[in-house]
């Protein structure tokens, strides 16, 4: 017997390691550089044992983008929570975990899926139901329309970032960044 086969199972352990290798990968090779195989070799498992997890490149990336979006939700909701001010609140998180990915640029993984989710209608699905929700939840503090243009303005400037060479410089995503949220808070 080998030791594969002696070693106890801890399908949520390597389903997990997959997913951040995935993301790894995509944002050091992009989602066309990504294959399966080199994930399961630096995971340490078979492609077979890759595709007992996710039968498909397609499925991997879905779950990378699905990981991104709970950890999202996550660094919204902690925002929130920092947050002593309802009215706006959820626009204002969103803004500052926004700009946060766009500080990283192309080292986040949201660099390669977001371009993907352009073209891809699952990602875009994925995308358009967690903001639908959010924006539910949160209509009543967030649903006027300067809130939205100030959401809609920081889209905006992370995807210029990101497709921008070299980003947006520091201090000019700062700036933009402050103008966003003081329009959050009129």
């Amino acid at each position: 017997m080998t030791n594969a086969h002696k070693r106890e199972k801890q399908p949520e352990q390597v389903r997990h390691a997959l997913v951040e290798q995935a993301a790894r990968s995509a944002t050091t090779q992009g989602l066309a550089g990504l294959t399966l195989q080199s994930v399961a070799d630096a995971v340490g498992v078979t492609k077979g044992g890759l595709l007992h997890h996710f039968p498909s490149k397609q499925a991997l990336i879905e779950a990378v983008f699905e990981d991104l979006l709970r950890k999202l939700d996550q660094e919204i909701d902690k925002l929130m929570e920092q947050d002593a001010v309802k009215q706006g609140r959820f626009s204002r998180a969103y803004i500052d975990a926004f700009f946060q990915v766009a500080r990283d640029g192309e080292d986040s993984p949201w660099a390669a899926l977001s371009i993907s989710c352009m073209t891809d209608a699952r990602l875009r699905a994925l995308w358009s139901e967690w903001m639908r929700e959010r924006l539910e939840r949160h209509d009543a503090t967030d649903g006027a329309p300067h809130l939205a243009l100030a959401r809609y303005a920081a889209d905006g400037i992370w995807l210029a970032n990101i497709t921008e060479i070299s980003g947006l410089p520091v201090g000019e995503l700062d700036r933009l960044h402050n103008q966003l949220k003081t329009m959050t808070v009129t």
